[in-house]
């Protein structure tokens, strides 16, 4: 659930904390007093937009945490598949909003965004004052619809938008494919004029790395002729370097049996000798087979032109050009059995419509069931805030057009009085009619979602008297499973709350600041009368909210 709340430097807010409690929280206040700016301030952590004028005049960032308890296993196991660690059975969320950036955290740690959405809603969902408008939009229902019976009707859509993405893909394939057969055969000429100049390079991996040091050689024949005719005459012959180690090792053997230390000398000018030897001889060997081949210079230089020539037509790389004529004979191959491919793609595409079909009609039957169980629920639902006559029918409605989302659109009907012809929600219900269905709605999902934490921002607008009373008890009976917190401006309401919080605005010389309390029981009794009576709070205001508030304690000691 939500526990604590904490705001700073937002709008007229200069700092607030309050901490929530289980049940019935309901916050009330005089308007203006700042009420739609805790709701603000709560929406913005869960992901809204930060608006940067929402920083407190004078301030240069605005700071907002909310602290929420796990208390099911069912929460740490999705925390867990978030990545999110939940010590201490806590999750605090933080946006500190400044002018040039905003900084998301969850437990301390820097988050996106989206991911302060993703674990936000596992803990709370919040019904605005406008919220009731997506029931003015038919395409919104099937998706309550769906929402109602996810567990039957999820699987279902999963795999008609598996089979839906396939079809899409084949019927692209198909398009790019079917090409008259004058294109066609051009294209075919094309292809085999390419891939038979490929083919004939005969190209090999490392081959042109091979032949540009083959080029480098023999391009430098001379050169290395040179060099090397020049090595042997100074390794070889009179004066070489043979001769003179040669005379060196004459001269040490001649003297080392006068002195064993020069064994060591006499064993290196030996091992020099057999070297210089050896050289020369690898020298004469090499230049014997060396020749200044003009045929090979001009064959491997026409072989690189060929490779550069075809890496300009067909890729960067001689891998590249070996992997375009791979494609090639695969494109080839596909034309060559054009009949056969396009034939097979059509019959993909006629099966993936027979299961998007077969799914789909169950789809709908699993529509049409729960709409029924739907309607039932609202109907019991409705007339507990105060719709004494009402009807309530979901119409699902099967077509021809099949999407990812099956071939139905889903309506909402409603009657609320007697006698009254049904006509679609939207065009039936006031705004504050609305505001009651939704409630109603809420009240059915809340039965079976484990959202902990539900918020009702001024649910009670343009309601009165009985009806009041009934929402006040709808209310009741949700806080019973949900930490429910309330705005209102409703006594009846007011009276319900387990935990009531009042809102003020306060402004001195200055600077104005609002500010948040939790109220005590004769306090709680002050602002029922304060609500009841307006300006004027005379004793018999105050002993009607005494009243109230009785009334009210008792209803939920025998109700919850």
């Amino acid at each position: 659930m939500l526990y604590n709340l904490h705001v700073k430097n937002l709008a007229i807010i200069d700092e607030i904390e309050v901490t929530f409690d289980e049940g019935f929280n309901v916050l009330t206040g005089e308007t203006g007093a700042g009420k739609s700016i805790i709701i603000d301030s709560i929406n913005t952590v869960l992901g809204g937009r930060a608006q940067k004028n929402i920083i407190r005049d004078g301030e240069k960032e605005a700071l907002i945490e909310l602290m929420f308890t796990v208390e099911t296993k069912a929460q740490e196991k999705k925390l867990s598949e978030l990545g999110i660690s939940a010590e201490d059975h806590e999750v605090l969320l933080t946006r500190k909003i400044s002018e040039k950036r905003t900084i998301n955290r969850i437990n301390g740690e820097s988050v996106a965004a989206s991911k302060l959405r993703e674990v936000a809603a596992l803990f709370i969902d919040i019904h605005g004052q406008n919220e009731h408008e997506t029931l003015t939009s038919a395409k919104n229902h099937r998706e309550i619809i769906d929402d109602y019976a996810s567990d039957k009707v999820s699987p279902l859509k999963e795999k008609i938008a598996q089979s839906y993405d396939n079809f899409k893909k084949f019927d692209e394939q198909a398009r790019e494919y079917n090409i008259p057969e004058s294109e066609r055969t051009r294209e075919i000429s094309f292809l085999e004029f390419e891939l038979n100049e490929i083919e004939t390079a005969n190209l090999k991996h490392g081959e042109e790395a091979k032949l540009e040091e083959e080029l480098k050689r023999l391009t430098n024949a001379r050169s290395i002729g040179e060099a090397l005719s020049s090595a042997y005459s100074f390794t070889e012959g009179m004066g070489g370097a043979s001769e003179k180690i040669s005379a060196a090792l004459q001269e040490v053997l001649r003297v080392k049996e006068f002195d064993k230390g020069l064994n060591g000398i006499a064993d290196q000018l030996s091992e020099l000798d057999v070297l210089v030897n050896d050289l020369n001889r690898d020298i004469d060997s090499y230049m014997s087979e060396f020749d200044i081949d003009e045929a090979a210079l001009l064959r491997v230089s026409e072989r690189l032109d060929l490779i550069k020539s075809l890496k300009q037509k067909y890729g960067n790389t001689t891998a590249d050009v070996i992997a375009y004529g791979g494609e090639i004979r695969e494109k080839l191959q596909k034309y060559k059995d054009y009949e056969k491919n396009l034939n097979s793609l059509h019959e993909k595409m006629e099966r993936e419509k027979e299961i998007i079909k077969e799914h789909s009609l169950k789809l709908s039957e699993v529509r049409s069931k729960a709409g029924k169980e739907f309607d039932k629920k609202m109907t019991e639902a409705l007339l507990d805030l105060n719709f004494p006559q009402v009807i309530f029918e979901t119409r699902v409605e099967k077509s021809d057009r099949y999407t990812k989302d099956g071939c139905d659109s889903v309506v909402f009907y409603v009657s609320l009085n007697k006698g009254s012809e049904s006509r679609p929600l939207q065009e039936a219900a006031s705004g504050g009619e609305m505001s009651r269905i939704m409630l109603a709605m809420k009240s059915v999902f809340a039965s079976d979602d484990d959202i902990p934490t539900l918020i009702f921002d001024e649910i009670d607008t343009g309601i009165s008297g009985r009806t009041a009373q009934k929402v006040a008890e709808k209310i009741v009976s949700i806080s019973g499973t949900h930490q429910v917190i309330c705005i209102s401006h409703l006594a009846q309401i007011a009276a319900m709350a387990d935990s009531h919080f009042l809102i003020e605005k306060n402004t001195d010389s200055e600077k104005t600041i609002t500010s948040i309390k939790q109220l005590q029981d004769n306090e709680k009794i002050q602002e029922i009368a304060r609500i009841l009576g307006g300006v004027s709070i005379t004793d018999a205001v105050i002993s009607s909210a005494e009243e109230m508030k009785k009334l009210a304690d008792s209803y939920k000691k025998q109700n919850v």
